[in-house]
């Protein structure tokens, strides 16, 4: 019973194998039209020769609607070649082609059979020729779909063969059993043949199954290698091969696109503080805003680190303002487990063909005007210009120099008088740093600072500069008071900050005479950074100051938040003080400060009139080039040490110590 079920299986055309079905309908297209071309052929053929000793009926009548829908077969089955289908209809077509083949095969036989029921020997000889061949060729026109050739072979075959062997004519009956024999010699070969063909089919499907796996595997692959496994944005590699090719379609057209760097601002304070998996957490956080945005034509990825890029099928004004959405969302809190984590973003653009038509000369100039919007605008969009270049071309020359000086001998302190008011009298220095460079000359401290904050030198500045002002100002007479203003970099770096305290206590110096400024923005932007280290130095006994006081945006909150012991209004102040505003902040600020008990260090006094105003305003500490200028340390040890002024100003014999500070810049 298995057999027979596996045998209609088979004869039904086997759905569980679509791709040989497909296969055999392929060649069926082109042999089936030959099959029904045959037909036609012989049997005009034999309606030819009978048509004088048949029946008009029989030669013409019955042959012509035979020949009428063995044409409409054979025109469907030419229509066909130009068609596809798939593996349902395909095998639908084959098992109808097996039906209508038995129809056929049923029609022609019943009708040859019956013409050989007339004319002599010559007319029945050609009946028997005209069934074996046809048989014969059919069968190997269906050679593909053997269920139609096994149908058709039996169909026509033993009727044959009962013919003639009921006539018991030795000729006819010798031919019938020959082409009986040959026919089935001639399905044996057809089926082996199948049987290879199916092998083949089922090879190739397989083959091809490998090769769309490895085509699958290797589109993956390259998926992987041009996508960043933490944020899974499109990275390094799919941003340049992009960039290649955009610079290929658009290099013969009018077409301008935009080349973006987007560089994460304070991310570096709460990587080191909290640890490179809550900054991996971070960054991952900024991956999925990213994809979020669905820009238009623009392809976001990241390159490294903290770093994005984006390139932008569009002018200035569309990428500007695709820089700045990018740059806003990233800024927005974030909050990573019990931790509220605020980052913020700069970003450069460079434009095709504006800014340069190569992908290395684009992305480094988008890089400049980067560098640009961290050092002069955090937070903003900056489109290239030549001015960035020329300015970054200094910076780099400035850092090459840096990287290699010797600061010991290329860095000195030099010093500005911070006064005591009404007797106006010396009562501290502020130390600010001077680099004489072999290579460049004199650099001013405004171009190297940021820099040596960049490239991560500052700890070593920091650290060689401090030293040699302590030093120093053990050497003037007196007690005097040393400030030293942190940048953000120092404040954030437990290292730095025990370093700076090891040297006060292997110097000998007396804590309370040092204090330690920082500007309130950059306490602001690490804050929780900060905090742990600003404790540590309070906690030695050393003294904390807020740098230009007034043009942050929190001061009073964080006056509150942390230890700080003086703070110092910023000279912008001063310089409009007979503006009435000017002088009602100064007022303010003074005023805050006597009640919160903190001193109150008024920078840039230029002139008589300011000081007197500031003297009517009851300001006790003042600093500016009306005083006297940053001096170097001989300059004023040997004023100090010859007749106890420096710039003509008296040295307080016993000065208040929370006056007073040094600073590196």
């Amino acid at each position: 019973m298995e057999k027979v079920r596996a045998f209609i299986t088979w004869m039904m055309i086997d759905p569980r194998h679509p791709e040989i079905a497909q296969a055999q309908y392929n060649e069926l297209k082109t042999q089936i039209p030959l099959l029904y071309a045959l037909l036609m052929v012989n049997a005009i053929a034999v309606s030819y020769t009978h048509y004088d000793a048949a029946p008009f009926y029989m030669t013409v009548g019955i042959l012509a609607p035979m020949l009428v829908f063995t044409t409409i077969r054979f025109a469907v089955w030419v229509n066909s070649r130009n068609k596809v289908l798939g593996p349902e209809e395909a095998i639908k077509k084959m098992r109808q082609t097996v039906v209508l083949g038995s129809l056929v095969a049923v029609v022609y036989i019943a009708w040859s059979l019956s013409l050989d029921a007339y004319g002599g020997p010559s007319e029945r000889g050609h009946v028997a020729l005209f069934i074996a061949i046809t048989v014969i060729g059919c069968i190997f026109c269906l050679m593909h779909l053997p269920q139609a050739a096994l149908m058709v072979m039996f169909i026509v075959t033993i009727p044959y063969l009962y013919h003639y062997l009921r006539q018991d004519q030795d000729v006819y009956v010798a031919m019938a059993m020959n082409i009986f024999l040959v026919c089935l010699v001639v399905l044996q070969v057809l089926l082996n043949s199948y049987r290879g063909f199916c092998k083949l089919i089922q090879s190739q499907s397989a083959l091809a199954a490998k090769q769309k796996e490895t085509e699958r595997l290797n589109a993956e692959n390259e998926r992987l290698a041009q996508t960043d496994a933490l944020t899974d944005l499109p990275n390094r590699r799919y941003f340049f091969n992009q960039l290649d090719a955009l610079i290929n379609k658009v290099e013969k057209t009018d077409d301008v696109f935009a080349v973006g760097v987007v560089d994460l601002d304070r991310f570096k304070p709460i990587n080191d503080t909290y640890g490179h998996q809550l900054g991996d957490q971070l960054l991952t956080e900024v991956g999925n805003r990213l994809k979020t945005l669905n820009l238009p034509n623009v392809d976001i990825c990241r390159l490294g680190g903290d770093e994005f890029g984006f390139l932008l099928r569009g002018g200035s004004n569309d990428a500007e303002q695709t820089g700045q959405k990018i740059c806003e969302r990233i800024s927005e809190p974030y909050k990573i487990g019990d931790l509220q984590l605020s980052v913020g973003a700069s970003c450069g653009i460079a434009l095709y063909p504006e800014a340069g038509k190569t992908a290395h000369v684009l992305f480094d100039r988008s890089d400049y005007a980067l560098y640009n919007s961290k050092t002069t605008s955090r937070g903003s969009t900056t489109v290239y210009s030549a001015d960035h270049e020329a300015r970054i071309r200094s910076d780099r020359a400035i850092e090459v120099a840096l990287q290699s000086a010797d600061i010991g001998k290329e860095f000195q302190a030099h010093f500005q008088p911070v006064v005591s008011l009404p007797d106006r009298a010396i009562v501290g220095f502020e130390a600010l740093a001077r680099w004489q460079s072999p290579v460049l000359g004199n650099v001013a401290p405004n171009q190297f600072l940021p820099i040596a904050e960049r490239t991560g030198l500052m700890h070593r500045l920091t650290v060689q500069l401090f030293d040699k002002a302590v030093a120093q100002i053990k050497m003037l007479p007196g007690n005097l008071c040393l400030s030293f203003n942190l940048s953000a970099n120092d404040i954030t770096s437990a290292t730095t900050v025990e370093a700076l305290l090891e040297i006060v206590r292997q110097r000998d110096i007396n804590p309370s005479l040092i204090t330690f400024e920082m500007t309130e923005t950059s306490v602001i932007a690490s804050y929780d950074a900060a905090e742990g280290c600003l404790q540590t130095l309070r906690a030695a006994g050393v003294k904390l100051a807020l740098d230009d006081f007034g043009t942050g945006y929190s001061s009073l909150g964080y006056l509150h938040r942390l230890p700080i012991d003086s703070v110092k209004v910023d000279q912008s102040f001063v310089a409009d003080i007979n503006d009435i505003v000017a002088r009602g902040v100064i007022t303010s600020i003074v005023n805050l400060c006597r009640s919160m008990q903190i001193q109150c260090v008024i920078e840039g006094v230029e002139d008589i009139d300011q000081l007197n105003t500031l003297e009517a305003l009851e300001c006790h500490l003042a600093q500016g080039y009306h005083f006297a200028p940053a001096l170097g340390f001989d300059e004023v040890n040997d004023s100090a040490h010859a007749s106890g002024t420096v710039a003509g100003l008296p040295l307080a014999s016993s000065p208040a110590t929370d006056d007073l500070k040094t600073s590196r810049a």
